[in-house]
C-alpha cells in the first residue's frame, strides 16, 4: 500500500474559484487596468443610483472616475456591458470544465452555479444585487442580457462545446444551453425583485429541480 499522502495545500491558498480569481498574481499592468475597471464601475453604479440609467451618460461616469471617455470604452464597449459583463464569466466556464466528464450536465450547473453564487455574494453582494436590478429595471438591458456575448445561455454552450471537444456546438446543446440559460436568469431576476430578501442559492437550485423534473410539476 502506497502510504504517501498528498501534499497539503498552502494554508493561504484560495478554496474557491472566485477567491481565485480576486487573488490571483497581477503584473503591475494588470492590476491597473483591474483597477480603473473597478472605479469606473463603481462611480457608474454610484451615479445610477443617485440620477436613474438613462440620465445617466458615459461622460458623466468617465469625469467621475477621472478617466477620458475614449478610456471608458477601452473597459467597456457600451453603456450596456458595464452592466452585463464582469470578470467572472471564464471562471463560470473554468468550473463547468473541472467537473467529472461523464457527469450529466444538468448536475454539473448545479453543483457549479450554486458554488459560485454563494462565493460571490460573499465578495460582491451589493454590485451583484444592484446589476441585476437594473436588468429588471430597464427594458434594454433585459434584452441585451439575452444577446451578450456573455449571456448565460453563451457560456454554457461554450463549456458544453468544449466538453464535448467539438468545433461547432449540435442543436441538442444549443437547446440545451438556451433551457438553462433562460432558467438561471429568471431565478436570479426573481432574487432581485425581491430586492435581495430571497435566498438566491435556494432560487437557483429550485431552477435545476424543475429542469430536471422535466416540468413534471407544472
Amino acid at each position: 500500500m502506497n502510504s504517501k499522502q498528498p501534499a497539503a495545500a498552502p494554508p493561504d491558498a484560495p478554496t474557491n474559484p472566485v477567491q481565485a480569481l480576486l487573488e490571483a498574481p497581477l503584473s503591475l499592468r494588470e492590476r491597473k487596468k483591474l483597477k480603473t475597471r473597478q472605479t469606473i464601475r463603481r462611480e457608474a453604479y454610484r451615479l445610477i443610483t443617485e440620477q436613474g440609467y438613462e440620465n445617466t451618460t458615459v461622460e458623466q461616469i468617465a469625469a467621475a472616475a477621472e478617466v477620458s471617455p475614449s478610456t471608458f470604452f477601452r473597459y467597456f464597449a457600451t453603456k450596456e456591458d458595464l452592466v452585463l459583463t464582469d470578470e467572472y464569466d471564464p471562471v463560470v466556464i473554468d468550473t463547468l470544465l473541472a467537473r467529472p466528464a461523464d457527469e450529466p450536465f444538468l448536475q454539473s450547473c448545479r453543483e457549479s452555479l450554486i458554488g459560485l453564487i454563494r462565493d460571490l455574494l460573499q465578495h460582491e453582494r451589493q454590485e451583484l444585487l444592484i446589476r441585476m436590478r437594473l436588468v429588471t429595471e430597464v427594458p434594454a438591458l433585459r434584452a441585451g442580457l439575452h444577446r451578450s456575448p456573455s449571456s448565460p445561455q453563451e457560456l454554457y454552450l461554450t463549456a458544453l462545446t468544449r466538453r464535448a471537444g467539438v468545433e461547432e456546438p449540435t442543436l441538442d446543446m444549443r437547446i440545451t444551453a438556451a433551457a438553462i440559460g433562460a432558467a438561471t436568469t429568471e431565478a436570479v431576476l426573481q432574487w432581485a425583485e425581491s430586492d435581495g430578501v430571497e435566498d438566491i442559492a435556494a432560487l437557483v437550485d429550485h431552477t435545476f429541480a424543475v429542469l430536471a423534473s422535466g416540468f413534471a410539476g407544472v
